[in-house]
């Protein structure tokens, strides 16, 4: 005893304090080489630490998905209306849904709008650049929501529709799967609607160089020279931040061109800056063929990377920019 305390009292403050600590635990619990144990379990702390942070952020977008459809479904039933997706009560629920996710992307990536002067007040097509995940649109839409009382419905992949119990969630927020008819119907309403041409495989497979994937995708073209509406540009700073994939891997690849599903992992979830930035809308021109209008589109999405993202994209010099001011000229 009189050995030990001797130890226990030289040497800094804290690891007298440590190692005492760790003696009185072993004389109280009878547990030999407690101190030895106890280095393990820090090694595997730090060991396992990172992956916890990396999928524990994504995990939080995920149970936010969940809770709005669980008290979705609640809204429904207490209010007991067959047609309740074209009743005002449904205003209400978006109003509500929209400012719990505004509040979230507010506190945890400083969300800016910019450039919602560039939306016309009648239908429009929104065409935007699809990071890992569709965030970025929940992002815009809440807040387009709250700001300009309008409603913005987007097109889909299909397995979107397969996911279980999402159903009200995507009748609610207007998501739609197509085909081009639908697209056309809903814009001659007058409504908005946002389409991203390169789809799951842009979203799966481009990275931080933010390369646009849309191969020669001209249906969102045609959709809006149908409907007669402007196509309006949109890009996010940072979206490929907030979240990565695995695409790079080249046997994900092969096998989601096989079967067409997101099989390739995604991890983030962090708290990085994120600005949408809305551009100039491109104007309807009754002689300009769908191949001319997706490549202006394309030209304009562009624009809006090459302006308002550094490239190549990196994660920690975008956590950096929540602290950082935004230039007068974005």
């Amino acid at each position: 005893m009189t050995v030990f305390f001797e130890s226990c009292t030289a040497g800094p403050a804290f690891f007298f304090f440590l190692t005492c600590l760790t003696y009185f635990f072993e004389e109280w619990t009878g547990v030999e080489h407690f101190f030895f144990f106890l280095s393990y379990a820090f090694y595997f702390f730090w060991l396992l630490f990172p992956l916890v942070v990396v999928f524990f952020f994504s995990g939080v977008i995920v149970i936010l998905f969940f809770v709005s459809i669980l008290l979705l479904h609640i809204f429904f039933f207490l209010n007991e209306l067959k047609e309740a997706f074209f009743h005002d009560v449904w205003m209400g629920a978006r109003f509500f849904f929209f400012t719990l996710w505004d509040g979230h992307f507010f506190l945890w990536h400083g969300y800016e709008l910019h450039g919602v002067e560039n939306i016309p007040p009648g239908p429009g097509l929104v065409v935007f650049y699809h990071g890992a995940t569709p965030v970025d649109y929940i992002y815009f839409s809440a807040r387009l929501h709250i700001m300009k009382k309008r409603r913005c419905s987007v097109v889909a992949d299909h397995f979107v529709f397969r996911l279980p119990g999402f159903k009200i969630l995507l009748d609610v927020h207007g998501v739609i799967h197509g085909p081009k008819e639908a697209c056309v119907s809903t814009l001659k309403e007058g409504r908005l609607l946002a389409i991203a041409p390169g789809g799951v495989r842009e979203a799966l497979f481009s990275d931080e160089m933010y390369t646009i994937l849309w191969s020669n995708r001209k249906g969102f073209a045609q959709v809006a020279i149908d409907a007669k509406v402007p196509i309006i540009p949109m890009f996010t700073q940072n979206v490929r931040e907030g979240f990565r994939t695995l695409g790079g891997i080249k046997i994900l690849r092969s096998l989601y061109e096989r079967i067409r599903l997101p099989v390739v992992p995604l991890y983030g979830g962090f708290p990085v800056k994120l600005r949408t930035f809305i551009g100039e809308p491109i104007p309807y021109e009754p002689n300009m063929t769908a191949e001319e209008l997706a490549e202006k589109t394309k030209a304009a999405v562009q624009a809006l990377i090459e302006k308002h993202q550094k490239i190549p994209g990196n994660i920690f010099r975008a956590l950096m920019e929540r602290f950082q001011t935004q230039k007068k000229d974005d």
